[in-house]
């Protein structure tokens, strides 16, 4: 099965080797032991930090900072730079209550008569079409079955664990608190967790009930044991009274009540109605995109061995083929597990995973990329509906964020800097490379404006999409300030993520409040004088300053000035030859190396250049040297925006729209030469599926939602490359040639 990660031993490590699954709030990595399962879970909402915590101030200054913020301006203006250490002195301040993303638990499944030896067939799977983990093996002369999801439908995490002999399943089931204070009892069949979180009260609530088939279930000591039972059904909820409202973010819930109304209706179906229900939920958005690259995999070899032999003697085209086809699938599996619509919360840096409680940074939402990041998929990919998780949360920025505005800059509008949390963290910290970040409200509004240029949904605009992004207008319209050098608006002070000192005007700065004004309808006379932040150096360099400072030596892996060329749309390489010759003299200069996001992103930059074997080059660096045995990428250590910018970028290989007309395969590596897609996406809200051969388009299909003007651009279409049409609503049109 090509949709299909397997293994040949247990996992013994969490971030490289267990299984992940989800329904966008509950996370859960299956581990696959044999004699004990460890079942490790999470719960989104579910952080430290925020109202409760002594002392939370949202980042805001904690006290008046009077001619601070002005100060920096002057000295900038006067001095062209300040130090990043000079300016986090002057308006940094250390974090409070920031807070963690949590891991809740384990869920432990003990068996007695089985150990680890002797054991015959083993295999751990992950079917991706189906989002399914399990494990089969024989121990004993029977054959054990294991299987685990976590159903969006019905809110719980399920389990199945069967024995083709009759009476031969005995296991012991336990929770293995992932916080401190967690009050855990065992009753009848139900393990119930309940409590409140040290650090601020959050209260939170959790179940884990068993329903076997056959045998005898007794429950003691926070335990449930089962023994000889022919199959045993596990049912896992767990929630808390978060809310994602300003400036409480506690609904007043108690959230045991919740969670055993979910418990009992799961309990109610049979396992079968269960899984087919979450199949059938998760497979009406899964395969709605189908992408072949001719590829194979072989019989035999488990993922992780694929993996370590990609692009080397021991692989074949075939199977490398697979490989990629594999992990750009993989994305948009990790997305759908990690965000749907009705969550709280959109994924964040870890999407749903996290066996920490003091993960990663945070386990946060870092806003000078990687939030951004994990949702460029979701468009062309179909998955627009996973990204609302996403403009509920930039929607609940807005309060908190008005008040950074008022009590940081004195203006009306809203702002977030470089991270935040889900209790509306939208000040400043004291992290000299990263921590002003305040153009971050107007990158985050460009996904409002994507969902509406993709699905062209003018309710959406109106009510949701421009609200939020007039306001994050408004804030610029009052912090640009006139370049005293020649007169253009800029941002002061501005800082490229996550190098070089403070100055005025920095390119990716001052190109994002462009986008944002661009797409914001009413402002189209009051940007004239805006700095476009798009400038060739001296050594033919597009230049991440106003000031021609870039060294051709520096090789960091933010190439933040790439920002008008991709998520932007501010470079046409017909159009802006000169331009893009600049973006290509930088991006060689800095190199292909990186972390894994960096490498994501040096993709879709590559693809936007139209140049598809360098952006395969880079998607095979970043299966080679940032992608972990369970596929997870790792930057390091493990972060999930690698997986989603990959998973763009290989969706930006075969179709863009973001110059107006919708183009064909525009960055087809030589590494594919035949192959197929179907249920791409381009804006003006249409379905594109691709056939071609020989490195060709030979068949193409459009299908808009909308009646309107197409404008498609391939090399199928003759000499002008260019089909221009009137289109009808649900009408597909069709182009191919015959292959003799």
């Amino acid at each position: 099965m090509e949709h299909l990660l397997w293994y040949d031993a247990p996992a013994a490590d969490w971030e490289r080797e267990a299984l992940p699954i989800g329904n966008g709030r509950i996370g859960a990595m299956v581990f696959g032991g044999v004699a004990a399962e460890r079942v490790q879970f999470t719960e989104k909402t579910l952080w430290t930090g925020g109202p409760g915590h002594p002392g939370y101030d949202h980042g805001d200054w904690r006290g008046p900072r009077p001619g601070a913020l002005e100060e920096v301006r002057r000295r900038i203006e006067e001095e062209g730079s300040l130090p990043p250490q000079t300016v986090t002195e002057l308006l940094g301040q250390p974090k409070t209550g920031f807070g963690n993303f949590q891991n809740y638990g384990d869920l432990i499944i003990e068996f007695p008569k089985l150990d680890d030896e002797g054991i015959r067939d083993y295999r751990r799977i992950l079917d991706i079409s189906d989002a399914l983990a399990g494990v089969t093996f024989e121990a004993a002369g029977v054959r054990h079955t294991r299987e685990y999801f976590v159903s969006h439908p019905a809110g719980v995490l399920v389990g199945l664990l069967s024995a083709d002999r009759p009476g031969a399943l005995d296991c012991v089931l336990r929770y293995e608190p992932g916080i401190e204070g967690a009050d855990v009892t065992a009753e009848d069949a139900t393990i119930t967790i309940g409590g409140a979180l040290a650090d601020n009260g959050l209260r939170h609530a959790g179940q884990i009930t068993a329903i076997p088939e056959g045998g005898r279930l007794t429950a003691s000591e926070g335990r449930l044991t089962v023994e000889g039972a022919d199959r045993l059904v596990i049912l896992l909820a767990a929630a808390t009274d978060y809310a994602a409202t300003y400036p409480a973010y506690r609904n007043g819930i108690d959230p045991a009540g919740p969670v055993a109304e979910t418990i009992a209706k799961a309990a109610a179906a049979t396992y079968e109605d269960l899984r087919a229900a979450h199949i059938a939920d998760h497979s009406a958005l899964f395969d709605r995109v189908v992408l072949d690259l001719r590829g194979s995999l072989p019989d035999g070899v488990p993922t992780d061995r694929l993996l370590a032999a990609y692009g080397t003697a021991d692989s074949t085209p075939a199977t490398d083929r697979a490989l990629e086809q594999l992990f750009f699938d993989h994305g948009r599996y990790l997305l759908i597990a990690s965000s749907r619509a009705g969550n709280l919360l959109p994924a964040n840096l870890q999407g749903v995973w996290n066996a920490s409680p003091t993960p990663p940074w945070s386990g946060d939402y870092h806003v000078n990329i990687n939030l951004q990041m994990n949702y460029w998929l979701a468009e062309p990919c179909a998955l627009g509906e996973c990204a609302e998780p996403l403009f509920d949360f930039i929607d609940a920025l807005r309060a908190p964020g008005r008040v950074s505005a008022r009590e940081m800059f004195g203006t009306e509008g809203w702002v977030v800097h470089n991270e935040t949390t889900p209790f509306g963290f939208t000040g400043v910290h004291d992290w000299p490379d990263a921590f002003w970040f305040p153009e971050a409200a107007a990158w985050l509004c460009r996904h409002l404006w994507e969902h509406y240029a993709f699905t062209l949904d003018e309710d959406f605009l109106r009510e949701r999409a421009y609200p939020v992004m007039k306001e994050a207008a408004e804030f610029w319209l009052a912090n640009l300030r006139r370049d005293p050098r020649d007169g253009t608006l800029v941002a002061n002070p501005s800082f490229s993520p996550e190098q070089g000192e403070y100055t005025a005007g920095g390119a990716m700065a001052q190109q994002i409040i462009r986008d944002l004004f661009k797409h914001t309808p009413g402002l189209t006379d009051q940007w004239e004088d805006l700095d476009s932040g798009l400038r060739i150096g001296s050594w033919g360099q597009l230049q991440e300053w106003k000031e021609d400072l870039d060294d051709p030596r520096n090789q960091h892996r933010h190439v933040s000035q790439m920002y008008a060329l991709h998520p932007g749309a501010d470079i046409d390489p017909l159009r802006d030859e000169a331009l893009a010759d600049a973006a290509r003299t930088i991006l060689n200069a800095r190199g292909d190396g990186g972390t894994g996001w960096s490498k994501a992103w040096k993709i879709n930059f590559w693809a936007r250049l139209w140049d598809g074997d360098h952006a395969h080059r880079l998607l095979s660096e970043q299966l080679t040297g940032s992608t972990l045995p369970n596929l997870f990428d790792t930057h390091p250590p493990f972060q999930i925006d690698g997986n989603f910018g990959a998973t763009a970028g290989i969706a930006e290989m075969l179709v863009q729209s973001h110059l107006g007309a919708i183009r064909i395969l525009p960055a087809l590596p030589a590494a594919w030469p035949n192959g197929s897609v179907t249920g791409l996406r381009a804006r003006g809200a249409v379905r594109v599926d691709v056939r071609w051969a020989d490195g060709a388009a030979t068949e193409i299909s459009v299908t808009p939602d909308r009646d309107g003007e197409l404008d498609l651009r391939s090399p199928l279409f003759g000499p002008s490359g260019r089909m221009r049409f009137q289109a009808e609503a649900g009408r597909t049109s069709t182009w191919k040639v015959e292959i003799k």
